[in-house]
């Protein structure tokens, strides 16, 4: 099986602790101005994809809930941010 050279980087963002994952820290990481990047499951919530929108965070709808969790090592999650411009930008660049 391939695995997806955006969820790659996204492990290796949360190895280095450049992620914030959930719901809640995730708002919270865009809320402060930390966030640089959010991505989003695809089967989220409707809720979960306005919260940040206001912020003018730049976010991606990628994958489902069990992926994600799944690529920083941890069970499903809805919603995650990276908290690194370089590392933001690297992984936007594999998700175009």
């Amino acid at each position: 099986m391939q695995i997806d050279p955006a969820l790659r980087m996204l492990g290796l963002a949360a190895k280095a602790g450049k992620v914030a994952s959930g719901e809640f820290m995730t708002e919270n990481s865009v809320k402060t101005g930390m966030a640089a990047l959010v991505i989003v499951a695809t089967d989220a919530s409707d809720n979960t994809k306005k919260k940040c929108e206001f912020y003018e965070v730049p976010m991606y709808e990628f994958g489902i809930k069990d992926v994600l969790g799944h690529s920083i090592g941890k069970e499903f999650r809805a919603s995650l941010a990276v908290n690194d411009e370089g590392l933001a930008q690297a992984i936007m660049k594999k998700m175009d």
